[in-house]
């Protein structure tokens, strides 16, 4: 009788998906997207799985839950917040705790919302916080800058200068932002699973599209 071969390694099981998470270039429709992904993964859910909960703005709200934060704190947790040097001399003022310490405040409470339901968060470096947790999606939502003139306009009912100022104001925060405290280019497509052009997939395709992809592992 030959002597038995060496067993092949149990397969790795992957863990269900429990969080996703999504950048975005303003206007490109990312709070409607987590909306409809909400309630399509609901919709397919088994009755007694909790509701999927979607945090963007509300997030800061829990920061300052979680922390024991005035509310006055709300504004220097924003992604687009004023210029490095600004915010270095608000510090040295004591106008503010150090930014290093607010970001750490506001992954602790990504993480610790991941852990206790399912969640969608949206920016605010949550793709980077979680990158090693293996049931975490990571989205990136693109547009054209017309596009996404054209959706601020019409949602947020803006003048075209006003909208073009938000979305450079806005996406260049979310720039320094991500390069600051995590030394990465939010551009990068190797740190999304996903990267959605909004131009050309419906907000509510893009829903689908990438909630189809949590049900293939489920």
């Amino acid at each position: 009788m030959q002597p038995a071969g060496p067993r092949p390694a149990p397969a790795k099981r992957q863990a269900q998906w429990r969080a996703v998470t999504i950048s975005r270039l303003t206007g490109s429709g990312a709070h409607l997207v987590a909306e409809e992904l909400a309630k399509y993964l609901q919709s397919r859910a088994p009755k007694e799985v909790p509701a999927w909960t979607v945090f963007d703005r509300n997030l800061v709200e829990k920061v300052l839950e979680e922390h024991h934060l005035p509310e006055r704190m709300a504004r220097f947790l924003a992604e687009d917040r004023i210029s490095g040097i600004e915010d270095t001399m608000e510090e040295l003022f004591g106008l503010h705790p150090p930014s290093s310490t607010l970001v750490r405040q506001t992954a602790e409470t990504i993480l610790h919302l991941i852990e206790l339901e399912k969640v969608i968060i949206i920016g605010r470096g949550a793709g980077i916080i979680t990158r090693n947790l293996d049931y975490v999606f990571h989205v990136r939502l693109v547009g054209s800058l017309e596009k996404r003139l054209e959706h601020m306009q019409e949602f947020y009912k803006l003048e075209r200068k006003a909208a073009l100022g938000i979305i450079q104001k806005e996406d260049r925060g979310r720039q320094r932002y991500l390069k600051k405290y995590f030394n990465l280019e939010i551009d990068d497509p190797l740190l999304y699973h996903v990267v959605i052009n909004t131009d050309v997939v419906p907000y509510v395709t893009a829903a689908r599209m990438i909630g189809d992809a949590l049900f293939d592992r489920a």
